[in-house]
Parts: C-alpha cells; structure tokens; sequence
C-alpha cells in the first residue's frame, strides 16, 4: 500500500460524530418490492426522520427518479436539497461517500473524502449502482476523493476522534469482502484512510443482522472515553452470549466508561428471520440525537439511558418499526458530511 499520499500522511482523519455538521446524507425509499410490501410505511417513517432532522442541519437528500423525487417532495419540509442519483438502496452509511477533515491553519477544516468499494454486504445484494455513490458526491461537491481499494461500510467503524475506533470479527473478517487480507492489513488501511492509531476488536454481532456485526447496531461512542454497548437481558436469547463477550472486552480495556443499553424486549421476525432490531442504532446530529423506536416495552428506557450521555443534545425517539424490516435503522441511512471547506486537492 502506497502510503505518501494518504489521508494520514496529509494530515486528515475521520471525525467524531458528534463534530459539527455541515450536512447529513441520506436517500428516500423507492422499490416496493426491496420493501417487501411495506415502501409506504417505510416512506412515514422517513418523513418524520428527515422532517426532524432538517430542524436541526441541513439535508442532502438522494432520489432515484421521477417518482421518489416527487413523493419525497411532497412529503418533506425544511432545509431539505434534493439529488437524482440512481442507486440500488437507501444505506448511505455504507454506500455512501466517508468524509475525513485536517486542520487548516486558523480557518474551517479542509474535508476529502474516502471511496471504499461497496459489494452489498459481502455480495448478498446488488451494488453496482451504490458502489459509485462516493464518486457523485464527490463530484456534487468538488471535493477530492481517495480510493484505499478494499471493501469496507461505514456501519462496521465507529471512532472516537482521538485516534481509537471500534469494529467487529465478524464483519471485517468474512469471507465476502477481503478474504485477502488479514487483521493486521486491515488495521493499517484503517490507520492510513482514517487516520487512527488503534483499532478495538469486537467479536459478534446481532441475529438476523445481514451485514455479519455492524458496530453502529452493537456499541458507539458518545463521547471520546464513553462508550454505549447493545446488551440482552434475556439469559435465553441468542444475542446473550455474544453481547456479553463484546461487554466483557470493553471493560477490560480500562480507560472507559461503559453504558449498557438493552436491546427491545419483544423480537420481531419478518419472512422467519429475526429482525436486529436495537437502540445503539441512533444519529448525532448538530443539537440533537435521533434513536428508533419500535413501540416496545424498552423505548422508553432507552432514551432515559442515551439522555444525560448527551448533554446540550435534544433526544428525540422516532419510530423505525418498517424501517428496520430492511435491516437498518437511523444510523444505517445517514452519513455526516463536516463542518468545513471543500479541499479539491493539490
């Protein structure tokens, strides 16, 4: 791997969620049958997502064609621009072009932004269309884009902002995305196009979840040295064991402060799969955090916990429950562009 000419080397790491935003990505549901008969529903629920979030920063809003764009305009309001992008899904946190920042002097930080490839979760989905999505953001907004040319999704890294990030076995280690590489090599595309300097290795994730352990639906950061874990509190559930192995391991790493987050009480399954559904799930924006809810008996404990971890933030609950039939959530559909200038490159 040619290393002069990375992020890290120019000075560019990826910031922390909670950094100020100039804008949040995302894209608006447009095939019925990807929806498996619930795009309508779907379609609510994003409403009231996007609507919330325009209150609060600017959204970059990605339309497939005609028909998306319209319903979309008909159903949103706010600081809301719209972008026809053909793509395959909505899942910009994967898809999506990843954003890194570096100092500039006494000005704005300078952003470029990475492009991993994207094979729909280790080939189980049609990609093509989404694996070009950096390279139209890139172009909408002139800025530089790198190519570390590994298969990589934004749901599977969480950082901190001071050089740590978060990831899973699982997910980084399955055979679908980079059989080639091992974890060492994989740590060092990670140092290189993130800029961090430690990567902390999780083991499994959710049942049912089709992207093999994404992070962002098992443990974030909410602050550099606070960190949010998925648990089950059921002994019977299969998530148990392997959310108590991920609890286990961060508190042995010392230094953090770990906040057990139950998962909702009551499973769902849609076609005799479990849906993974989880609170851990959730979006920082600027003056606010966005966490799904699924009119369980747990939502509300949920947000009594995530609260006070976000001090000067509003918590909003708003409901994911046809959402999450397509795998995700709030975090899976977002991706942060921010704070900054535009850097085009030497």
């Amino acid at each position: 791997m040619e290393k002069t000419l990375t992020p890290r080397a120019l000075g560019f790491r990826m910031p922390p969620e909670w950094a100020p935003h100039a804008a949040t990505w995302t894209a608006w549901p447009y095939d019925e049958e990807k929806w498996q008969g619930y795009l309508e529903p779907v379609r609510q629920e994003l409403a009231g997502f996007v609507n919330t979030l325009a209150r609060f920063e600017p959204v970059e809003l990605v339309v497939h064609d005609e028909e998306s764009e319209r319903d979309a305009r008909a159903r949103l309001s706010g600081n809301v621009r719209f972008h026809r992008i053909p793509h395959d899904d909505l899942w910009l946190r994967d898809s999506g072009a990843m954003f890194v920042a570096r100092p500039s002097g006494e000005g704005p930080l300078e952003l470029a932004a990475l492009s991993w490839e994207f094979n729909g979760w280790g080939g189980k989905y049609p990609a093509g269309l989404d694996n070009q999505m950096p390279l139209h953001i890139a172009r909408l907004l002139g800025l530089r884009l790198f190519y570390p040319g590994i298969v990589m999704e934004g749901g599977a890294l969480e950082v901190n902002g001071q050089g740590l990030a978060l990831t899973t076995r699982q997910c980084l280690l399955s055979p679908g995305r980079n059989p080639h590489l091992h974890e060492e090599e994989l740590e060092d595309y990670l140092r290189e196009y993130l800029g961090v300097d430690a990567l902390i290795w999780l083991g499994e994730g959710l049942e049912g979840d089709h992207t093999d352990g994404h992070i962002d639906t098992l443990t974030r950061f909410t602050a550099p040295a606070t960190l949010v874990t998925s648990v089950a509190l059921d002994p019977d559930d299969p998530n148990h064991r392997p959310l108590k192995e991920n609890l286990e391991i961060l508190k042995s790493l010392g230094g953090f402060r770990v906040v057990e987050l139950p998962l909702p009480k009551e499973p769902r399954w849609l076609g005799g799969e479990r849906l993974p559904l989880t609170y851990a799930n959730f979006y920082i924006a600027n003056g606010v955090v966005l966490v799904p809810q699924y009119g369980d008996p747990h939502d509300e404990r949920a947000l009594e916990i995530l609260r006070p971890l976000f001090p000067g933030r509003e918590v909003i609950g708003l409901q994911s429950r046809y959402l999450i039939t397509g795998g995700g959530s709030f975090h899976c559909i977002t991706q942060q562009q921010p704070a900054g200038r535009i850097w085009r490159g030497a």
